[in-house]
């Protein structure tokens, strides 16, 4: 039996990229073969995002154009996946007539019975399931990232109900797997050569919540740092109301967990939280910033922030602005705020016109550059440990790499300017110069 090819797009977030490696995991490889280049492609799924406005335009974008090798390639089957037919799964039949299969956020295990399913068949497929399944150390999945660092998801779903967020009805609500199975699987990855574990969820700080064992992040976090070969272990995704003082504890005190911390914050304003739905406010964010500081030495805060959101005034944003000036956070991220039907906040008065948005993202991505700037050159001179990645797209003469200080895919990286070392080796750098965002150095030998 000849194989057949498949190529697999995915679109979004890390925790959407370990959906697509379950999906490939699924696939047995005496019938299907993975491949990269979509042109040679039998099968080609993408799967999709749809969190927002721009991430459903850019999922939308991606399906008409790899549905051209339908025509130009050798493709016979297109399938979408994810967010958007999970979503939107009584409109894209009409508006994708290019697809032949539409499969839900949690159909991944199903893969191969639904492709069988649609073989020959002409006409398209819907076979869009509720968001219940949860991923394990059981489950085949083939890994894409780099072989020395991987994103491990310790949940699925969220049961937070921000106003804005559509994540609870694309998702489901809070699935937390067991510790045994989270430390299984990262035992055996780290056993395979990855040093840098990435924990993801939609709140890792909610982890456990709903399970009847009394598991928490705390203890999930005392068993994984005594995996030998673990060498970094970060953390993503955590909701500021969950960031307790033993959780502040663990990672000021334990070598294997970065002083690195992703918390979504989405604003400043009290008002403007509250209509978020978020459990905090101004006094509580700066107070959790203000012991997160004070008790973890040397911490690189990431955070993100939502501009435009319903009854935003000047006044409001003039807050938010102030505190990014005040230069709490090494990373920023800023969305202009997108109204998401079936979300509370869609049908909220005092919808902020789209020129507005844009204005505020700009000054606020502005303010956040100077303060990266400042905050890279405070680590000129310094020695840091940097992860090994590759050659700079510029030239093979340069390698670059990553410091414990920044994330895969969403932060900077570092440019190694002298030394040897081998990709996937982290190394000691002095870093000699900065930009905006990236920093540059040199291999630190006693």
């Amino acid at each position: 039996m000849n194989k057949l090819n498949v190529s697999l797009v995915s679109l979004g977030c890390p925790k959407n990229l370990v959906d697509a490696e379950v999906m490939l995991g699924h696939l047995p490889t005496d019938r299907f073969k993975i491949v990269t280049d979509e042109s040679q492609a039998d099968i080609i799924i993408v799967n999709t995002c749809s969190f927002i406005k721009d991430a459903q335009e850019e999922s939308v974008d991606t399906i008409l154009e790899v549905a051209d090798y339908k025509k130009n390639g050798r493709c016979r089957m297109l399938v979408v996946s994810g967010c958007l037919p999970q979503r939107y799964r009584e409109k894209l039949a009409d508006e994708l007539p290019e697809v032949d299969l539409f499969m839900g956020t949690a159909d991944a295990p199903r893969i191969v019975e639904l492709l069988d399913a649609q073989m020959g068949k002409t006409g398209q497929t819907e076979a869009i399931g509720q968001p219940e399944f949860l991923y394990d150390h059981t489950t085949p999945r083939v890994k894409s990232s780099p072989f020395y660092s991987t994103y491990v998801k310790i949940a699925e779903g969220c049961a937070n109900h921000c106003s804005y967020c559509v994540i609870p009805q694309l998702r489901g609500t809070l699935r937390s797997r067991s510790i045994a199975s989270i430390v299984e699987e990262v035992r055996r990855m780290t056993a395979d050569g990855v040093k840098e574990i990435n924990l993801i969820a939609q709140d890792i700080t909610a982890y456990g919540a709903e399970r009847s064992d009394g598991a928490r992040i705390e203890d999930l976090l005392r068993e994984l740092v005594k995996i030998d070969d673990l060498r970094w272990l970060r953390l993503l995704y955590a909701y500021p109301d969950g960031i307790g003082d033993e959780l502040i504890e663990l990672i000021a005190g334990e070598k294997k967990i970065c002083n690195y911390l992703d918390i979504p914050l989405q604003h400043i304003d009290s008002t403007i939280l509250a209509t978020m739905n978020r459990r905090i406010d101004e006094d509580g964010v700066r107070s959790l910033v203000g012991r997160l500081r004070a008790r973890i030495p040397d911490l690189t805060l990431r955070t993100s922030f939502i501009v435009g959101f319903p009854g935003e005034t000047e006044e409001q944003f003039a807050r938010l602005h102030d505190f990014i000036n005040e230069g709490h956070f090494e990373r920023v991220g800023v969305f202009r705020y997108s109204r998401e039907e079936g979300t509370v906040a869609a049908g909220l008065e005092n919808q902020i016109p789209e020129r507005i948005k844009k204005s505020r993202y700009a000054k606020l991505m502005k303010s956040q550059q100077r303060v990266s700037f400042r905050k890279n050159r405070a680590l000129v001179g310094r020695i840091e440990p940097v992860l090994v990645e590759g050659y700079s797209e510029e030239t093979e003469l340069l390698l670059r790499g990553r410091s414990i200080r920044q994330a895969p895919d969403i932060d900077g990286q570092v440019y190694i300017t002298a030394g040897h070392a081998e990709i996937g080796d982290i190394v000691e750098l002095r870093i000699t110069d900065s930009s905006d965002y990236d920093l540059i150095g040199e291999i630190f030998e006693e």
